[in-house]
């Protein structure tokens, strides 16, 4: 099974491949079904996809000031109101917050 950041650079390049269409809620259920594949397949997260499992949400409200939503993907919705709108809003969101995980780790 390939690299969460690879699988995800694969969706964003081709949404309508593996979500049907660029929505950032399936994206979101896509997301959580992989992970749960690879825990039931007994493959291992890397550091770094844990790290966005375990810290992505809570960047993003800090990053919004918004504390009781329970997903990013609603997060990303409170703004744009758009599936679309929001299936591009999370790859920028992701860059920037990989670009952070990048620099505390230099």
């Amino acid at each position: 099974m390939e690299n969460l950041f690879k699988v995800l650079d694969k969706i964003k390049k081709a949404p309508g491949m593996y979500l049907g269409r660029p929505s950032v809620s399936d994206l979101f259920m896509f997301l959580v079904g992989y992970e749960f594949a690879r825990t039931e397949m007994g493959q291992n997260l890397t550091p770094k996809e844990e790290y966005f499992y375990e810290n992505f949400q809570p960047w993003l409200q800090e990053k919004l000031g918004v504390q009781s939503v329970s997903s990013w993907a609603k997060l990303i919705m409170l703004s744009c109101h758009e599936e679309k709108a929001g299936f591009d809003k999370f790859f920028q969101l992701l860059d920037e917050f990989t670009e952070q995980l990048e620099k505390q780790a230099a």
